[in-house]
């Protein structure tokens, strides 16, 4: 199948790559090159996805144990246990939050080998490095999203008896994790760029291949227009669907108001006000009849 495309196209633009046009070295570098591109992109597609997604249980759990309250009240053992465990999980969100993802892959890869005598593959390095990577940056985003729940909320739980990890489970994560799904995505979209410095331990990903065919016919600028073009697309189509998978998750503008109280007949249908309407919060003839009911 690619055979015949490459024919079609040498055919077209001939194989002298030094008296060829820009736009014509391009199409020769995809006929070449193309299913190497590819496979480079589809490396780091799903290096970026699964590690983020690992990165997402790594921050969530270095994020929930950091908020864990620790009072006077509680026994030594639980309050030594808990404040070492915070300690040692600042150090290591400090730690890769504050170096490069580059320095943090030179240093892991040929630091196990050396040191260690561990010898990892080149991708399980990669799963390992970009994964570690996003935890650190997720628990500090999973720590904001769980203090950005009013208090008031835990203060309720516990009021009708609800344990902390009750609280947790079925009142504070659950609106954390809607709050910190932008995060998420950018997370992912950042790691799909930044993949890019795995080539330092040879991961065959995206911008490795590039290097390669550019090195190979000193076609960097061609080359480099090729990849940026298929990075462009990965971001804006994983962009377009992160936005429909929060609006997902917002739900209906359609809901039940349902109610048990008999002394109460407010069940029905309540539709939120479309915008542009004369009730939405939004427009400006809502702010000039609101101004007028203050005057």
């Amino acid at each position: 199948m690619w055979a015949s495309v490459q024919n079609a196209i040498t055919q077209l633009v001939g194989t002298s790559v030094g008296s060829m046009s820009f736009w014509e070295r391009i199409l020769y570098l995809i006929g070449k090159y193309g299913p190497s591109y590819l496979e480079g992109a589809g490396n780091t597609l799903f290096i970026a996805i699964i590690s983020t997604a690992i990165g997402c249980v790594i921050g969530l759990g270095v994020g929930i144990v950091q908020t864990i309250p620790v009072s006077k009240k509680d026994n030594v053992l639980k309050r030594f246990v808990v404040r070492f465990c915070q300690v040692l999980l600042r150090i290591y969100v400090e730690v890769f939050r504050g170096t490069p993802m580059m320095i943090q892959a030179v240093f892991i890869y040929y630091g196990a080998a050396q040191l260690f005598n561990i010898y990892m593959g080149t991708m399980f390095a990669a799963f390992f490095i970009v994964s570690i990577n996003t935890g650190a940056y997720m628990a500090e985003t999973v720590r904001g999203g769980i203090l950005s729940v009013d208090p008031g909320q835990t203060e309720g739980a516990k009021a009708i008896g609800m344990t902390h990890v009750q609280t947790m489970m079925s009142v504070i994560l659950p609106q954390t994790l809607r709050n910190i799904m932008p995060q998420i995505g950018n997370n992912l979209i950042i790691n799909i760029k930044d993949t890019c410095v795995l080539s330092v331990i040879s991961v065959v990903e995206l911008f490795f291949v590039h290097k390669g065919v550019a090195g190979a016919l000193y076609t960097y600028f061609e080359s480099a227009t090729i990849t940026m073009a298929i990075y462009l697309t990965m971001t804006l189509v994983c962009a377009k669907l992160l936005r429909w998978w929060e609006k997902k998750m917002d739900g209906s503008d359609n809901y039940d108001l349902a109610t048990t109280d008999t002394l109460a007949h407010t069940t029905g249908m309540y539709n939120y006000p479309g915008e542009g309407s004369p009730y939405d919060e939004k427009s400006k003839e809502y702010d000039q009849k609101r101004g007028a009911g203050h005057a």
